[in-house]
């Protein structure tokens, strides 16, 4: 199995590393030895990390729920920073918005980073790793959400990381066929910036708008992102997996409840 030594020395991509699990993420891998490519829609965002991992990181601007976006980033990095060997797929926000009576423009919004930004950053940015030499291996952030039904504050969030999670599934066996490892990383409640996801809102859907602060005392409350670290780099030397980092009480008990449902619904036809 890879050490996260074997990675010294080559690429590395985090996408929506400008704060939150992202920027963790980043900086760990800088600290293994990395160069780190450092992606948000934020310019301001990725630069200001870029600059503090060091000169071996770079930042990267682009819209993840664009696709042409994708593609353009992606042939930049090639170009300027060779063969990629190490991709985590991160970008996410937070809407709290229903599922039946939601604005439109919120649930494209959400679907499209969330779920089309998976695709169209693993469509974009897997062809670099074709060529690398080395270990090679693709993250991807979903939620500890996807074991519990897609209810709650945020039903739309939920149903659109269960979605995460499918895509993660379906790209492990492609991937696995190319000799890439995955990691499908699902982080219970952390004190990110996530529940105000609206600042980093693309021009198309309205501008940067901010969340009401007040709905933020529970992530506050709740713990680092670095608490999942060494959870991360024990599961990327394992060759990669699903790896469900609890931070709430519950969790297991939701999951229980949620598949003795779903059995109790099998019949025989």
């Amino acid at each position: 199995m890879p050490q996260l030594e074997d990675f010294k020395g080559k690429l590395a991509l985090v996408t929506g590393a400008g704060d939150g699990i992202g920027e963790m993420l980043a900086r760990h891998l800088a600290l293994c030895g990395m160069r780190v490519g450092v992606q948000d829609i934020r310019a301001e965002a990725a630069t200001r990390v870029a600059n503090e991992i060091g000169a071996d990181a770079f930042p990267l601007v682009f819209d993840v729920s664009d696709r042409d976006a994708a593609l353009a980033a992606a042939e930049k990095v090639g170009a300027d920073h060779g063969p990629l060997n190490l991709l985590w797929i991160n970008a996410g926000v937070g809407v709290g918005s229903p599922v039946l009576t939601g604005n439109p423009r919120n649930i494209e919004w959400g679907f499209g980073v969330n779920v089309l930004g998976v695709i169209w950053t693993a469509q974009a940015f897997v062809p670099l790793m074709k060529e690398a030499d080395g270990p090679r291996h693709v993250g991807i952030t979903a939620s500890s959400a996807t074991l519990r039904p897609p209810e709650g504050d945020f039903p739309l969030y939920a149903t659109t990381k269960h979605a995460t999670f499918a895509v993660g599934e379906a790209l492990k066996g492609e991937l696995a066929r190319e000799g890439i490892a995955t990691t499908l990383l699902n982080p219970g409640l952390l004190n990110t910036k996530i529940w105000d996801g609206a600042k980093a809102r693309p021009d198309r859907f309205g501008g940067v708008r901010h969340m009401d602060p007040a709905i933020a005392t529970r992530w506050n409350e709740a713990k680092l992102p670095e608490v999942m670290w060494p959870h991360i780099a024990r599961t990327i030397e394992a060759g990669g997996g699903i790896l469900t980092c609890q931070t709430e009480e519950g969790l297991v008990d939701a999951f229980d409840a949620r598949a003795k449902t779903i059995r109790g619904g099998i019949v025989r036809v």
